[in-house]
């Protein structure tokens, strides 16, 4: 049983790298945060959070949805 939801090791077969998971799940945190920030602009210039999630933390929204596949890498070529 993992302490940490979704498991650490989990995420890092779906980003690869631990550096490659740290940018993912930043960059989206970030746009998740300035979401959220818009809101009542009306602005939606930002895609909103694509799971479903108890967390009011941006950073941890951003790992579910890299764990549910909805936020992947760039292949490289």
């Amino acid at each position: 049983m993992s302490l940490i939801e979704p498991p650490i090791g989990r995420l890092l077969e779906k980003a690869g790298t631990r550096f490659g998971l740290v940018v993912l799940a930043s960059r989206r945190a970030r746009q998740i945060n300035a979401y959220f920030n818009e809101l009542g602009e009306g602005l939606g210039s930002y895609v909103p959070p694509q799971v479903h999630s108890l967390s009011r933390k941006p950073l941890s929204i951003a790992l579910e949805e890299i764990d549910a596949d909805k936020v992947t890498t760039a292949p490289s070529e």
